[in-house]
């Protein structure tokens, strides 16, 4: 798992091995996540729209742009967004779409699914995107882009941002980057978002169209990256 900070520097998420649980323990884990689920809302109960000071708050964000697609998405209302109160530089700042408050994640994260969630990071890499299992690499919005999660989740790298697109699948999450714009200042959602000012790590192949847009990166990112990578490959030895 990644994690973000807002330097840029990366902290490792430690990763533990665990022992199978027992099958009554897992009975018992199974009826107390009912039990949360029913809790947070993802039952029968809908939470109203946000409250407008909430997005009054969120629209004052200070610290970078953060991105949305209005105050409804597909008929679900905007029902939450982070903004400096709920704001945790690890995992970036999110806004929420409909009756399920899923668990924060710079890459997902668990609980129930969420029609739609779009989270705005600083970008940062700890480990290459094959992390993220298979996926694929497109051109979005005139910006890289990586699809995985089975269609479900989109990360588009603009500016020195990863904006996270999680949602119930692929249709609604291409439909979503089309309508993303900044909340927290003037902007719109057509045209082409700004290009990254970093070279992003993609994993796989890339289509020519994404690699041109790859090659002309402000300051030639990706060369100058290869060759920072080059100069520390060429220390070891």
């Amino acid at each position: 798992m990644r994690r973000a900070l807002a330097d840029n520097a990366w902290v490792p998420a430690p990763v533990r091995r665990r022992r199978r649980a027992p099958r009554q323990a897992l009975l018992g884990a199974a009826v107390a996540l009912l039990a949360v689920l029913g809790i947070c809302g993802c039952s029968t109960v809908s939470p109203p729209p946000i409250a407008h000071g909430e997005l009054a708050a969120a629209r004052t964000f200070p610290f970078y742009t953060i991105y949305w697609v209005g105050k409804s998405f597909r008929h679900h209302p905007l029902t939450a967004a982070d903004g400096v109160r709920g704001y945790k530089s690890s995992v970036g700042d999110s806004v929420y779409y409909g009756d399920c408050l899923r668990a924060k994640s710079a890459l997902g994260g668990g609980g129930c699914l969420l029609p739609l969630q779009i989270t705005t990071v600083i970008y940062a890499i700890e480990e290459p995107n094959f992390t993220l299992g298979p996926q694929r690499n497109v051109l979005i919005r005139g910006v890289p882009a990586v699809v995985y999660n089975e269609g479900r989740s989109l990360i588009l790298y603009s500016g020195r941002l990863a904006i996270e697109i999680f949602s119930d699948g692929y249709a609604d999450a291409r439909e979503a980057a089309k309508l993303l714009r900044p909340l927290n200042h003037a902007g719109s959602d057509s045209g082409y978002l700004p290009s990254p000012v970093y070279c992003p790590e993609l994993h796989g192949p890339q289509t020519p169209a994404l690699k041109a847009a790859m090659h002309h990166l402000p300051e030639h990112a990706c060369a100058q990256a290869a060759e920072t990578l080059q100069k520390r490959e060429s220390l070891k030895h």
